[in-house]
């Protein structure tokens, strides 16, 4: 098998405008299990729209632009229907920022052999794949990105933003998370940033560099500043995607607010999409009610949905799109705030 036969069909991106879930997710609302949790998580999240003074946090975590979900993010981001993002480093760096080079992901099986693939520099994602050599080239650019950086410690929102400017000049791809968000100073957290392609590009820059002084990443200044998000915010939601870190990183802000002796709400509102299961005391199966005995979530507009994403997420943001209550909102620009606060 020759390597631009697998690498053929892309993984094409769902449009939430092109079709109305409304009534269908209405009418699950009246159902049971699943479908009824569903219809509550989307309406708390159009209840979060509606709210002027709140915050909307999305939490990414798991494989999903490579799925075919980036689009549903970039039409959130462009309705101003997400304040902030906080995500695993895959999604933004080797999805996002990769496609936005001009590289693609294609789709596959999950029955490929493996070891042809590995000699063929071919990575698989469950049933995508993608070229790895294309993701070496994903690597190289972030490391030409911190090379032109002035050398200091930046927070993943910071360095974020940076890739966003490239992006501006030099992107190939105009729908990309990390180029709307620029244009928008909306901020990407990405806590366990080197736990991706960027982390492959900040190792070559740092090893190139030597004891020159060199481009750092200062997670716990990730935490700062999402933490005064949350202390300039009267109010915040969280949508959760997946698990993981970015669910923890986000909900955890509430205790650090109070720990710098600032009186903040718990977050108000909290919905989250999973397959992972509670009873093993893992963080991405852990409830929204259990996170209220933490002091960070609220009990009245909470929603757990046992769903995989590649289903939930479109339903759940078409149902918000098309209620059109994104139309009042406002964009808060936090990106423009806490780059003044830095200086």
């Amino acid at each position: 098998m020759e390597k631009h036969t697998l690498l053929n069909k892309e993984v094409l991106h769902i449009d939430i405008k092109t079709f109305d879930s409304k009534r269908m997710i209405d009418a699950f609302g009246d159902m049971a299990f699943q479908a009824k949790n569903l219809a509550r998580a989307a309406k708390i999240y159009d209840k979060m729209i509606s709210d002027n003074n709140c915050a909307i946090i999305l939490c990414l975590s798991g494989s999903l632009f490579s799925a075919g979900l980036k689009n549903v993010v970039h039409d959130l981001v462009q309705h101003n229907m997400v304040d902030v993002i906080v995500s695993s480093g895959a999604i933004i760096v080797d999805q996002d920022f990769f496609e936005a080079l001009g590289f693609k992901h294609y789709q596959g099986t999950p029955f490929l052999d493996d070891e042809m693939l590995r000699k063929m520099s071919i990575d698989r994602i469950y049933d995508t794949v993608i070229d790895e050599n294309h993701l070496r080239n994903c690597d190289m650019t972030v490391a030409k990105i911190a090379d032109s950086l002035p050398p200091r410690p930046y927070s993943s929102r910071e360095f974020i933003e940076k890739m966003g400017e490239y992006l501006a000049e030099k992107g190939k791809n105009p729908t990309s998370v990390v180029l709307a968000c620029y244009k928008k100073g909306i901020p990407i957290f990405v806590p366990a940033f080197s736990d991706c392609s960027a982390g492959f590009g900040l190792v070559y820059h740092q090893h190139k560099k030597g004891d020159k002084p060199r481009v750092t990443i200062d997670s716990v200044k990730d935490f700062l500043e999402l933490t005064k998000i949350k202390i300039m915010s009267e109010d915040t939601g969280l949508i959760m995607i997946g698990g993981g870190v970015p669910k923890n990183f986000a909900q955890d802000v509430t205790v650090a607010a109070d720990i710098l002796g600032k009186d903040v709400h718990m977050h108000k509102y909290a919905i989250q999409i999973t397959v992972a299961d509670e009873r093993d005391g893992g963080l991405s199966g852990s409830t929204l009610k259990e996170a209220h005995s933490w002091g960070k979530v609220d009990s009245n507009f909470e929603q757990m949905v046992f769903c995989e994403a590649t289903i939930a997420f479109p339903l759940i943001a078409n149902y918000v799109y098309h209620g059109k209550k994104w139309k009042n909102r406002k964009p808060k620009n936090y990106n423009k705030i806490l780059g003044q606060k830095t200086r």
